[in-house]
């Protein structure tokens, strides 16, 4: 069972549908019953930093977050809701989870970029880092993104790969059972669907 945390900041029926597509048996809630007995956790988001965390705090789910983690549960964070794993953002200088250490920040271009970065752009692997949930997933396949601020590790180590948009930002991270992207492998068509085949299998092992 892969449970998809629902905390009302969007995009949760999309990421359903598409693990659904994937082979996922998914349940879409916020009780935290069913948030501690699933085999792996999905948190999406989109939408403002502040107010993810207060619906996560008005919900009571910030610590059992926090400690599903640290149990060792598979846990995928797509966009916003890798962003809330980190410390702080610039957004509303609010705090996060805090699970890794590093800022959220946001993007200032002249023009002819762009705020929101929005489209379809290449992530790139690198090649002193692997991990399961990239199997099968060429460096430089490109993935759908769309945001206005990016997180910036304290510890580099859990940067998995990064995409260039004015800058070399991180758009994937991952450390132990933890993974985190910044685009949305549910709307990145059958590349997106490969990374999330691959987080399902992560939870069956």
């Amino acid at each position: 069972m892969v449970t998809v945390i629902d905390y009302g900041m969007g995009n949760v029926r999309s990421v359903s549908k598409a693990l659904e597509r994937v082979g996922g048996k998914i349940k879409v809630t916020s009780d935290k019953e069913i948030i501690k007995n699933a085999r792996s956790l999905v948190l999406p988001g989109v939408g403002a930093f502040s107010q993810a965390m207060e619906n996560l705090t008005s919900l009571g789910l910030l610590s059992l977050i926090r400690q599903e983690v640290e149990e060792g549960k598979p846990f995928l964070g797509i966009c916003l809701g890798l962003q809330l794993l980190f410390t702080e953002s610039e957004e509303g200088k609010c705090r996060g989870l805090d699970i890794f250490p590093g800022k959220v920040k946001k993007f200032s271009f002249k023009e002819p970029l762009k705020v929101p970065h929005m489209g379809w752009n290449a992530v790139n692997k690198g090649t002193e880092r692997s991990y399961k949930v990239m199997d099968g997933i060429p460096d430089g396949s490109y993935f759908y993104f769309a945001h206005s601020y990016y997180v910036e590790p304290r510890d580099e180590t859990v940067i998995l790969a990064r995409t260039e948009y004015g800058l070399k930002f991180t758009s994937a991270i991952c450390k132990d059972n933890i993974i985190g992207v910044q685009f949305h492998p549910e709307k990145s068509a059958d590349i997106g669907l490969k990374l999330l085949r691959n987080f399902v299998e992560l939870g069956m092992r």
